[in-house]
């Protein structure tokens, strides 16, 4: 990578609807140039996708919180588990928007996005924590995100 393609992730990160050729008058860098780029940095698994930036209020999940959880090893083991069986099993439930993998004095951080306080309690306490391994759980409700 170079300052071109440092400028094209940049503007795209800010608005990844715009054509090669807004993209190209926003850099001043060529057209052609801009769209081989673009092609070069997704071929290389630099640029793996896009998205949507929702407001998750407005689909139904404007609640967001991150819970800490502390893996149970001897209970994952016994389950004949690996830590990333538990991370997948996490990660495909809707409410999960992502799941962290961490050092420190907890083993993984999900990030959750539920309806409201009720969904929220529901699921931490039926789903999360009878999973096979969730040894102790804290939740973290998000005030504002900005």
């Amino acid at each position: 990578m170079d300052e071109k393609d440092e400028k094209i992730i940049k503007i795209m990160q800010e608005n990844a609807k715009l054509s090669t050729q807004d993209i190209s008058k926003k850099t001043l860098i060529p057209i052609t140039t801009v769209h081989n780029r673009i092609k070069k940095l997704e071929k290389q698994g630099v640029i793996k996708g896009y998205t949507v930036n929702l407001d998750h209020s407005k689909v139904g999940k404007g609640l967001t919180a991150y819970t800490l959880v502390s893996i149970d090893y001897q209970c994952l083991k016994e389950a004949n588990l690996t830590t990333d069986d538990l991370a997948k099993k996490l990660v495909s439930f809707e409410e999960v928007e992502q799941v962290s993998m961490v050092t420190g004095s907890v083993d993984i951080i999900l990030k959750l996005r539920v309806k409201d306080m009720h969904d929220m309690d529901s699921f931490v306490t039926k789903k999360i924590r009878d999973q096979k391994g969730i040894g102790s759980t804290q939740t973290l409700m998000v005030l504002r995100e900005t």
